[in-house]
């Protein structure tokens, strides 16, 4: 007979090596995302000497409540290696939840991206941007339908966005940025998934 002591700590385990995998991925692409601006950095550092004025941080927060609950957190830290490129890493956590009378939606989303702009003209720029998350979803019956089973998935979810934006300064090292992306791999559990991704933040230079 199983347990619920044995059920819990199947449980704890699976939990365990779930955030292990997490931890794995993250710090797999923030390396690879460090290793590109390094390397990069310490090319223009030979041309003409690392500038942290080209050091730049952002991103962007997004929050709804209601029928339909939505937080975003987003930050962002990147480099500006010429006029023409520049390149970062980010982290992100999106929650979504609603309730429709019957049943109780939560969705979870953390991971990190790295990003890559291209500048044809000096305040519009290009961007491609590999993202990597993980996902908590779970359906809950509420009211008439509580005693239904409790459907849960969890799993890494890769997207690419691609799209282009504009930068509009604000005085000294500030500017807003407004994007609009599209993930291109169309992953049924993106959170992209058949929608245009519409971005607004702010980034700061140094």
């Amino acid at each position: 007979m199983v347990t619920s002591i044995s059920l819990y700590a199947l449980h704890l385990r699976t939990n365990i090596f779930i955030i292990h995998r997490i931890m794995k991925k993250i710090l797999g692409l923030l390396i690879i995302g460090m290793g590109l601006i390094q390397v990069t950095m310490a090319q223009d550092s030979d041309i003409k000497g690392f500038d942290k004025s080209k050091l730049f941080v952002g991103g962007g927060l997004g929050l709804a409540f209601g029928t339909y609950t939505i937080v975003n957190v987003s930050p962002l830290v990147g480099y500006r290696f010429s006029e023409l490129f520049a390149a970062g890493v980010g982290i992100n956590y999106s929650y979504y939840g609603y309730n429709d009378g019957y049943w109780n939606y939560k969705q979870s989303y953390a991971g990190m991206s790295i990003f890559g702009r291209v500048y044809p003209v000096r305040q519009f720029f290009i961007q491609v941007q590999p993202e990597e998350n993980y996902m908590w979803y779970t359906q809950s019956g509420i009211g008439s339908y509580q005693d239904q089973p409790t459907y849960k998935i969890n799993k890494f979810v890769p997207s690419l966005l691609v799209g282009g934006g504009a930068a509009i300064p604000t005085g000294g090292n500030g500017a807003i940025t407004i994007s609009v992306m599209y993930d291109v791999l169309q992953n049924f559990y993106s959170p992209y998934y058949h929608q245009a991704v519409y971005g607004f933040g702010y980034n700061i230079g140094f």
